[in-house]
């Protein structure tokens, strides 16, 4: 498995769709940078935001969320309070083919204010918008800048003679093809 380059995801979102929409080069002027990189793509962070909030529901259970959980917003700028959690989605949506997987790691500019940004690898075959999961580790009220970067995807692709045997899409995916934030399924 090897790490791709700027060359090889050019050419992926031209031959398969893979990255939608996608930008050609990193776009920084007065925003936090997104696009393409070296080794890998810095998606943005869409509008949509799910906040958690402790009003309605005593716990977080993963096999019975209650979507109560959350305070729903949209905007261009969203605050997560401190020691706080939000969900959100990227604005652009990935098809993964079968022979790659890819693993995401947060962006240092927010990860140097203690904002951290965990996103699960994307599958071979996933496809979707993908749910970003942002902490606010801070004690203060933390911003979030819709249409902006957030993460930064890298891709491996496999050997040739060694492709997985069960793609994502094969084993029926919960998450595949998710279209707005999604919430935890079982």
């Amino acid at each position: 498995m090897s790490i791709k380059s700027d060359r090889w995801i050019k050419r992926m979102v031209e031959q398969f769709g893979m990255i939608e929409p996608f930008e050609t080069s990193q776009v920084r002027q007065g925003v936090i940078s997104y696009g393409l990189s070296s080794y890998g793509y810095d998606m943005r962070v869409a509008r949509e935001f799910k906040i958690f909030t402790n009003v309605y529901s005593p716990i977080v259970d993963p096999k019975e969320f209650d979507e109560r959980s959350f305070v729903e917003f949209e905007g261009d700028v969203c605050v997560i309070p401190p020691n706080s959690f939000a969900l959100a989605r990227s604005v652009e949506y990935f098809r993964i083919p079968r022979n790659v997987l890819t693993i995401c790691v947060g962006k240092s500019t927010y990860a140097r204010c203690g904002i951290i940004t965990n996103v699960t690898p994307f599958e071979p075959e996933w496809e979707g918008y993908v749910t970003l999961e942002i902490s606010n580790t801070t004690p203060l009220p933390a911003r979030i800048y819709a249409n902006e970067g957030i993460a930064q995807v890298l891709f491996f692709e496999a050997d040739p003679d060694d492709v997985c045997e069960v793609s994502y899409k094969d084993k029926r995916g919960k998450y595949q093809a998710q279209q707005g934030v999604t919430l935890p399924r079982i």
